[in-house]
């Protein structure tokens, strides 16, 4: 019985916690300007990521390792150093984007601009993670997450034409700004592959005292929680291409994108908008930076669990607390975060073979998985990929940005 409710949890932690500021913003930006035409890229993404996942949980229930214990241990800490340094500074403007989406959307619900919030939410976030377990974190903000599938709820109310939605589920060229097409598209795939979401796993899988038994579920929550979280941002794309493509609307402000329920909804919409974004940026918030404290404690070999009081993993607590007070100073001088957050999805997919190609190393050690290795399909697939989104990125990014 332990194991179904896991699962459940497990389920609705995937659903809700898939959606933050990065995967709307880039979903809505790809429906305003491109209509249907980048669904591929959130297809792509999730798939990637289901795969991911999976062999994230699997490791651990293995291995008893969590992904950045198994990376040190294995190729040394020269080489885990050069991965902490990259991975550390995407996550970081990450976090700052999620505290950022959380601003935002007190923002219009309040009307007080959202710098002033920024010092009072990293206070909230910094408290949960220091008063809260792994349990709150993992399933309470994710339950609350739950409300983001008011983006479904709009999208099918526009009446979306099916057939095609469904020719955007094929990759094709774009008629126009091609540099903008590629640059948006290495934006999804660097918002559905975060690879946070891996060390996140992984660590609380291990904290759960996973085993070889919980395998089976672990492909479950992996498969479905994922999918339908991949469906929710393809919501959001469908919606913007509805709502914002036919007046011309590109979607560079976080007040734009908030507009976009209020055809399909227009008593709830623009409220139910800024409470999916506030739940949603901070599980997000809350996973990042538990994300960042596990990397750091337990690449350095510290005491660390969510679980423990504070005073017995000091160090643990000390890198999620100096973490979210310095992410929340770049949001008190006004640097907005939905540039923040186009930024960070970019570079995120060009940083992915620093953490991904590793990773595929050890999933396919025998001293680490035993009969449990990767197959070719897992192997094909996430090599593929994350191939794509580096070459898409390297070359993408340095046109959007010069040719802005």
């Amino acid at each position: 019985m332990s194991k179904v409710l896991q699962v459940t949890l497990g389920l609705i932690t995937s659903i809700g916690g898939f959606l933050e500021i990065g995967s709307v913003i880039t979903a809505a930006q790809a429906g305003a300007a491109f209509g249907y035409k980048l669904l591929w890229a959130i297809l792509l993404g999730t798939l990637c990521l289901v795969f991911l996942v999976e062999m994230s949980g699997r490791l651990a229930a293995v291995s008893k390792h969590t992904i950045v214990e198994a990376t040190r241990a294995r190729f040394g800490f020269p080489f885990f150093f050069i991965v902490t340094i990259g991975m550390g500074i995407v996550a970081f403007l990450v976090l700052i984007a999620e505290l950022g989406g959380i601003g935002l959307s007190l923002q219009i619900l309040t009307g007080i601009g959202f710098s002033w919030w920024a010092v009072a939410v990293s206070i909230v976030v910094w408290l949960l993670m220091w008063r809260g377990t792994f349990s709150l974190i993992e399933n309470g903000a994710s339950l609350l997450g739950l409300v983001t599938i008011s983006f479904v709820v709009a999208a099918i109310k526009l009446h979306p034409d099916w057939g095609s939605a469904a020719h955007g589920l094929i990759p094709s060229l774009p008629g126009h700004d091609k540099t903008k097409y590629w640059f948006v598209a290495v934006s999804i795939l660097g918002a559905s592959i975060s690879p946070y979401l891996m060390y996140f796993y992984s660590s609380g899988a291990v904290e759960d005292g996973w085993d070889e038994t919980y395998i089976p579920i672990n492909r479950i929550i992996a498969g479905i929680g994922m999918t339908f979280g991949g469906f929710l941002s393809m919501a959001v794309l469908v919606g913007a291409a509805l709502f914002f493509q036919p007046k011309g609307i590109q979607v560079d402000k976080f007040s734009q994108a908030a507009l976009l329920m209020t055809t399909a909804l227009p008593k709830w919409g623009f409220f139910l908008f800024a409470l999916s974004m506030l739940f949603a940026c901070l599980g997000a918030a809350l996973e990042i930076s538990l994300a960042i404290a596990y990397f750091f404690a337990q690449g350095f070999g510290w005491n660390w669990s969510e679980d423990m009081n504070p005073s017995r993993d000091a160090r643990f607590a000390f890198t999620y607390t100096i973490i979210i007070l310095l992410a929340a100073v770049p949001l008190l001088f006004g640097i907005d975060p939905v540039k923040v957050t186009v930024i960070s999805m970019a570079l995120t997919s060009a940083t992915l073979p620093l953490a991904i190609v590793p990773f595929l190393l050890l999933m396919n050690d025998p001293d680490y998985l035993r009969d449990q290795r990767n197959g070719w399909l897992s192997n094909t697939v996430v090599s593929i990929v994350i191939l794509i989104s580096f070459v898409l990125a390297i070359i993408s990014i340095p046109l959007e940005f010069f040719g802005s």
